[in-house]
């Protein structure tokens, strides 16, 4: 294991460096490194590292702890979890501004530092994890993005096994408060460093960090779970884009854990007749030279119903004409894009010698 590298260089500022100077660097390392914006292969353990100087920079006695003692003071004293514990709010002040206080699953919000980069559950509850995402791909058309799309699916993963609830203990019995721990889940270990006494937050050997342990298991399940296939029907709203959206717990689930996320890749096919951009649409219409120069009235396809669209004497090819309101919605909003229509005029290949008569004469005329 390498050692770790001093702080203030990870973030990129002088030891003298103001709170808000601290700050400003580390939003921009956090948009640079962030796994949601970033992809390469050590991208999370950039946004690991710099998480973790931010977290001790940005407290007062932990900082000035780390300035006396170097790493080992702050990690005879504090645990990985105790070293984020307080901090919550300088995070999330930075991840609501960097991503709207929304965003893919676990964008960035502290309790998602935590359990993501660092493997743990949550502050006060060792060895609580998630299970595992899941993803599921599914394609739409335009009109899909129009109305909406109904969706079914059959996930295969755990669920809670039905003779005992989930609970992993046998029917009748109940999971016992673990002695070692006395139910808390962890035990704090001192050691002395000179003439201070650091002291050392574990999770518990005995209940692995959950503060229960069962003394009679279920014989029909491992832990409380069994494989098992769950049923799941959502609706895709109007406006629905490219991208991944999130169904919270709907994930794989583990023992004592929480359950993952199911991550829905929607993906917008290619239309025969329109083309996307943003919410509004384009197409083609097709229509004579004669038609052209003299006006007319056509049958536009739209994504409903046709429309009639006048065409007006003289007009150009390669003309735009606009159907407003007619095309995508936005979602959460009233709001629909417009359809374009671009006029393309037809030349005719063949023409009969009284046809080239007149338009000679046409010509001539001009």
């Amino acid at each position: 294991m390498s050692a770790k590298r001093d702080y203030y260089e990870v973030i990129g500022v002088s030891k003298s460096a103001s709170v808000d100077e601290i700050k400003s660097q580390y939003r921009k390392l956090a948009l640079k490194f962030h796994p949601d914006r970033n992809k390469s292969a050590d991208a999370q353990e950039h946004f690991k590292e710099i998480s973790e100087a931010y977290a001790v920079l940005s407290d007062p006695s932990k900082r000035q702890l780390y300035d006396q003692h170097g790493h080992a003071g702050v990690d005879g004293q504090y645990s990985t979890e105790d070293i984020f514990r307080g901090a919550g709010g300088n995070f999330n002040d930075i991840f609501n501004d960097l991503f709207g206080g929304q965003g893919r699953r676990r964008s960035g919000g502290f309790e998602s530092i935590f359990e993501n980069l660092f493997g743990g559950g949550g502050f006060g509850n060792f060895g609580r994890q998630a299970g595992s995402d899941m993803l599921y791909e599914t394609s739409v058309t335009l009109e899909d993005v129009l109305h909406g799309k109904q969706i079914e699916l059959d996930l295969q993963k755990h669920l809670d096994c039905p003779d005992c609830s989930g609970t992993g203990c046998q029917p009748g019995t109940s999971k016992l408060r673990c002695n070692d721990c006395n139910g808390q889940g962890q035990m704090r270990v001192g050691r002395k460093m000179g003439f201070s006494t650091f002291v050392t937050v574990q999770p518990c050997r005995k209940c692995h960090g959950e503060g229960q342990i069962i003394e009679k298991p279920c014989k029909k399940c491992n832990r409380g779970k069994v494989k098992g296939t769950k049923h799941l029907s959502f609706q895709l709203p109007p406006g629905i884009d490219n991208g991944d959206y999130v169904m919270h717990g709907e994930g794989e689930s583990i023992p004592n854990g929480e359950n993952g996320d199911l991550i829905v890749r929607v993906r917008i096919e290619e239309h025969s007749q329109f083309r996307k951009d943003g919410i509004d649409i384009y197409c083609d219409a097709n229509i004579s030279m004669v038609d052209a120069t003299l006006g007319t009235e056509i049958q536009v396809i739209t994504l409903e119903n046709p429309e009639t669209m006048k065409i007006e004497a003289g007009t150009q090819p390669n003309s735009i004409l606009k159907l407003k309101g007619k095309g995508l919605p936005r979602q959460n909003s009233g709001r629909r894009g417009d359809q374009y229509v671009r006029i393309v005029v037809e030349i005719p290949k063949r023409i009969s010698k009284d046809q080239k008569d007149l338009l000679k004469e046409f010509s001539g005329l001009e």
